[in-house]
């Protein structure tokens, strides 16, 4: 799948989102080695902290359906569902793939399906914590 369809499949997640507090809609589309696509959209709630992101429903959905490989992810959205600038993963969903993704994880940040920029999960989130970090091993003194 091309980073454009990706792309677009971010695009149609997005207006599936639920925002009746922030109005900022997001949606994800995370293609699998496997070749499946899930999509994700973030869905609030008045007392925020239960909020969750549009990468984390594409991944927790992925991860439900047996999933653990992954090759890359497209992230877009805005204010009303209106694209006016690259929209980042935040922090948590940055540890959620840290968690399933290795370093080069590519992660397509949109504003349109022509106008897009590739980051891997090592230059959004260096020197990350990691499943490495918990195994009894003392060369994990040092992962950066």
């Amino acid at each position: 799948m091309t980073d454009r369809e990706l792309i677009a499949v971010a695009f149609d997640a997005m207006r599936r989102a639920y925002t009746p507090y922030s109005h900022h809609q997001v949606g994800a589309a995370l293609l699998t080695r496997s070749g499946k696509v899930y999509a994700g959209c973030n869905i609030e709630n008045a007392a925020f902290s239960p909020t969750v992101c549009a990468e984390r429903t594409a991944f927790f959905k992925a991860v439900y359906d047996g999933e653990r490989a992954f090759d890359k992810i497209a992230v877009v959205g805005g204010l009303d569902g209106i694209v006016t600038d690259y929209f980042s993963p935040c922090g948590v969903c940055r540890q959620v793939m840290s968690e399933f993704c290795e370093d080069d994880f590519s992660v397509i940040i949109a504003k349109s399906e022509d106008d897009y920029l590739v980051k891997t999960l090592n230059d959004l989130l260096s020197c990350r914590f990691s499943p490495q970090h918990l195994v009894d091993n003392p060369q994990n003194n040092n992962i950066c």
